[in-house]
């Protein structure tokens, strides 16, 4: 799965940006479009909000992947649910009852995703993840576009896959955080299923192109699990 990030959009064409990466109807387009959510306080940026997510919901058919760099998650993140995105994501190290929470954005109508930044140990947050559908493994720290892929980080990714692949957890393995050509294939190498990219895609000239490329660099380098 690709997921562009809009964090590296035109703000003011997001209806028309989430357009160039919807693909001709054949497959090709993005599986999910990528919302960086922040909050000035959990991270140093502030981005968009509920009704920016609301109106680009309307704007198009692409699932919204709703990534919450936000505090006090367990009160807000339940409305970008109801609000329709596809899967909302929080942050382990902001989440004061992360199973609760998970409970209430499955009840609102989405998925529930997990994420820790590139410091934060994947161990604590094995049974935790029980209760979630994705986990969202930061390969930067959150708050910014445009920063270098942290390899370090493709440790926790082989961890949490071979718990997938052994049963013991069912969920979708996202990575975010300077994906593009060269970074990618490592990536898949590593085994994640759902990669997003932000400057790859909008910072290219065509970001359709762009978003079928990484989608081919995906299966060459993970032929056997990426064979469809």
């Amino acid at each position: 799965m690709i997921a562009p990030s809009i964090l590296s959009a035109d703000f003011a064409r997001l209806g028309e940006e989430a357009a160039a990466v919807g693909g001709d109807g054949t497959g090709n387009g993005a599986d999910w479009l990528h919302v960086d959510v922040m909050d000035a306080h959990f991270v140093p940026n502030l981005t968009l909000g509920l009704p920016v997510v609301q109106s680009l919901r309307a704007a198009t058919d692409i699932p919204l992947d709703c990534h919450l760099m936000i505090e006090d998650p367990d009160r807000w993140a339940p409305g970008y649910a109801e609000a329709g995105a596809r899967n909302v994501t929080v942050h382990a190290e902001a989440a004061h009852d992360p199973v609760m929470l998970a409970k209430n954005l499955r009840a609102a109508g989405s998925l529930a995703g997990l994420s820790i930044k590139p410091g934060t140990p994947l161990d604590p947050w094995v049974e935790v993840l029980r209760h979630y559908d994705t986990l969202l493994v930061m390969s930067v720290e959150p708050g910014f576009g445009g920063q270098s892929f942290i390899p370090e980080v493709l440790d926790k990714v082989r961890t949490v896959r071979n718990l997938v692949d052994t049963g013991h957890l069912t969920v979708l393995v996202e990575i975010d955080g300077g994906i593009n050509a060269d970074t990618i294939d490592a990536a898949a190498e590593a085994g994640v299923d759902c990669f997003v990219a932000g400057s790859a895609v909008y910072g290219a000239d065509d970001p359709g192109r762009a978003v079928a490329a990484l989608r081919d660099s995906v299966r060459r380098a993970n032929p056997h699990r990426w064979a469809g």
